[in-house]
This record gives C-alpha cells, structure tokens and sequence, in this order.
C-alpha cells in the first residue's frame, strides 16, 4: 500500500480538502506561536526559579494559582462563550449583536474582576494573619486578577476572527519577555529576588499588554467587519456563559488543586518543586492547544450546517495532528528529564517520577481528541461541566489523601489519574450527543469500520 493509501485509509488525505488545508495553514501558525509561547514562558520560568530561589519561587507559583483561579470567577465563563458566539454571528452576519457582544463582554468582565479583586483584598486583610507567608505576595497578587479575566477575552475574542497571533503572541510573548526583563533589573538592584517584586513587575506589564492588544483588536476589527450601532443579548450570554464559567472553575481546579493543596499541606519550596514537574509535562499538550485555536471555531460551523461525516473527517485528522507529535515530546522528556528538570536547579530533578506521572496524564488527554471544545463549541456545556465538576471534586478527595502519605508524588498520581477520567468520559459524551468519534484509537482504524 502506498504512502497517499495509507493516509487516506488513516483520514489524513487532507491535501484534497481545502477546509483542511486552510486549518493546516493557520495551525501552523498556531503551532509557531504556541512553540515560542510555551518555550519563552518555560525559560522565564527556569530564570525566576534560579533567581528566587526554592522557596521564593514555590511562594510566587502558590499565588499564581490563586490568581488563576480567582480570574476564571472574574471571566464568568465569557471567553468561551464569546469565541462560540463570534463564530456564530459572523456566519449570520448579525452585525449589532457582535458589536454588542464584544462592548458588552468587555465590560462586563472588567466590572466583575475588579470588584472580585476588592472583596478578596478585604477578605486577606480582615481574615488572614499578616505573618502568614503568603500574606503580602497575595495582596499584590490578586490585582493581577481583572487584568488575566480581560486578557483570556481578548484572546477568546481575536482568535474567533482567526487573529492568532493578536490573540497569543501579546501574552505568551510579549508579556513574558517584560517580566524576564524587569525581574532582571531588580535582581540587580536587589538581591536575593522576592516573589513580591516579580509579582508587582507582572501586573505592570500585564496593564501594558492587556492596553495594548485591545487597541490594536479594536482597530483591527473596525477595519475588517461592519461594526454597528451594538445589540446587547445579555442575558443570552449568561445563559451559555454560566455552565461554561462552571467548566472553568472545574478545570482550573482540576489543573492548580495540586499546587495549592502542597503549598498548604507542606512547604513552598515543595510547591517550587512541583511546578517545574507540571510546567514540563505540559510540553506534551501543546501541540493540542495549537491545534484547538485553530479547529475549535469550525466544530460549530460543520455542527450548525449538520455535517457530521465533515465533522468526523476533521477531528479524525486533528486526532493524528496532535498525537503522533506529542507521544514524541513525551518521549524525549523523560529520557532526558534530569538534564531538563536540572535547568531549574540541581534540587529540581526530585521531580523527575511526578513529571513522568503527569505526563501519561497528559498522553491520556491528547489521545482522547478535542473532547472538551467539541462538547462546548456544539453547545453540550451543561452536560462537560457536570464531567469537570465531578473530576473535580475527585481531584481535591485524591489530593487530600495522598499528599500528607505521599507528597508531590500523590498528588502527580491523583492530578494524572483524574485528567484521564476527565477525558474519557468527556470522550464518551462526544459520541453519544454527537455521534463522532475523536479519538487517535479510531482514527488508525481502517475507514471500512466506521460507524
């Protein structure tokens, strides 16, 4: 059998589809600028570690999380929400709802994270103890939450018109390098570095990227599409945004419940630790995230024009774009986790058996497909948020069991073991209300099986 056979038989002949040939383009794009994302962001990382220190870098990495989770709260699930909304009024051309949709979110977000930000200062101040080591760098820390709710939509928003690198390289790049650099500055000006100067750098330059890719996406779009006087659904927003800001908090949770059960079980500096093992692991699914950038907003195109045996074609081809890439990175990572792990310090190769974990894990999630954007980009949310919520909660039960016994090895194995749960059911989901099947498992299968 022939190469050309061969890939058509494993429904990768996409050279014959134009549809995929454009996803193919633009994936490489979304591939490039992930690449350099996630490598500039894991480099500031090794960076911060050497100048913070063990126990500096576990503080600073406990408060992010913090924040991460308080700006999915402050988002009230909009971002998703506006990248399934854009898609759908682009192909309707309701112009004023989009205006509306894209005034309105904004907007809507800033107020809601920033009151966020007020109530939990309050909260730091009046029920926290001012010894506490986290204290301080949580009281800066959290203004970094309206600034991470306005940027996750802003990058929600330019990717649905397909502004990939409007949508990522202001935050993957831009904002990275402005940390390194004034993390630089003040090591040299004060030296050992606190988590507290790395965190006020970070909303400095956070309050610069975020100005300035909303400028340039407004400018952007007024350019390119008929904005007119706004129509504000609200209340139809909200509707689809709630589950969606429910699946949030559930993955957030699911993805920082291990960092912030080690920070308060045991020790920032196991927290330091830790994070270089989870940072690396998720080399494995960056492929993934490329490739959802660009696919995610033709799951609701194919799925409204009711083409299933499309939309079967496509996520067989995607399932083979992000799995055969990512198995290989995984590879290349464990055999060669000391040298990598030991980029963050000689006492940072500990984490060598949790990375591993973690990164089956991730294999689990790469090989299930797109599960999560096909549930939610083909309006399934209320049924995937049940999923992540009830992952969620199995994540917490498992952290909190193994993490006193095992330390950072139970909570590799409880946040590995619930990713995979999360994924396959979600993947049993995705067949049973969409009747395609996303997996890498199916699409090796010869075409004559299809169901």
């Amino acid at each position: 059998m022939g190469i050309r056979q061969l890939l058509t038989q494993w429904g990768l002949s996409f050279f014959d589809s134009p549809l995929l040939v454009n996803l193919a383009r633009g994936a490489g794009t979304a591939f490039l600028v992930q690449v350099s994302g996630v490598g500039l962001t894991y480099m500031v990382q090794i960076f911060l570690a050497r100048w913070l220190g063990t126990a500096e870098f576990g503080i600073y990495e406990y408060v992010v999380s913090c924040t991460l989770l308080l700006a999915i709260f402050g988002g009230l699930g909009l971002p998703t929400a506006v990248l399934r909304f854009i898609s759908q009024y682009k192909v309707t051309q309701q112009w004023q709802q989009l205006t509306g949709l894209i005034q309105g979110t904004w907007q809507l977000t800033g107020v809601i994270s920033f009151a966020l930000t007020l109530g939990t200062t309050a909260l730091i101040l009046i029920f926290t103890d001012s010894s506490w080591i986290y204290y301080t760098p949580l009281l800066i820390g959290v203004w970094m939450v309206p600034l991470i709710a306005l940027a996750q939509l802003q990058a929600e928003m330019a990717r649905a018109f397909n502004k990939i690198i409007l949508a990522y390289a202001p935050f993957r790049l831009i904002q990275p390098l402005l940390v390194l650099g004034a993390a630089f500055s003040a090591g040299q000006i004060q030296s050992p570095l606190q988590s507290e100067i790395v965190l006020g750098v970070s909303i400095l330059s956070l309050i610069l990227v975020v100005v300035s890719q909303w400028q340039f996406l407004q400018h952007q779009l007024k350019i390119e599409y008929q904005l007119a006087t706004p129509d504000y659904q609200t209340t139809e927003w909200l509707k689809v945004a709630f589950p969606l800001l429910l699946q949030g908090v559930f993955f957030i949770v699911l993805n920082q419940t291990d960092i912030l059960m080690i920070g308060t079980i045991i020790s920032p500096e196991s927290v330091g630790i830790y994070s270089a093992a989870a940072k690396t692991s998720v080399w494995v699914t960056f492929v993934l995230q490329a490739v959802n950038t660009v696919v995610a907003p033709v799951f609701t195109t194919l799925y409204t024009q009711n083409d299933r045996s499309g939309l079967q074609s496509l996520v067989a081809t995607v399932a083979h774009w992000i799995f055969w890439p990512s198995l290989i990175l995984a590879i290349a990572i464990i055999t060669f986790a000391d040298p990598i792990l030991g980029l963050f310090g000689s006492e940072f190769v500990a984490a060598r058996l949790p990375m591993t974990i973690l990164i089956f894990g991730q294999l689990v999630n790469v090989g299930s497909g797109s599960v999560g954007y096909l549930m939610v980009m083909t309006g399934h949310q209320n049924q995937s948020a049940i999923i992540f919520g009830c992952s969620a909660i199995t994540n917490i039960i498992l952290n909190a069991l193994t993490i006193p016994t095992l330390g950072i090895l139970g909570a590799a194995l409880s946040t590995a073991l619930t990713m995979a749960m999360w994924n396959i059911l979600l993947h049993v989901l995705v067949v049973r209300y969409l009747n395609v099947y996303p997996s890498i498992l199916y699409a090796i299968l010869p075409k004559s099986t299809d169901h």
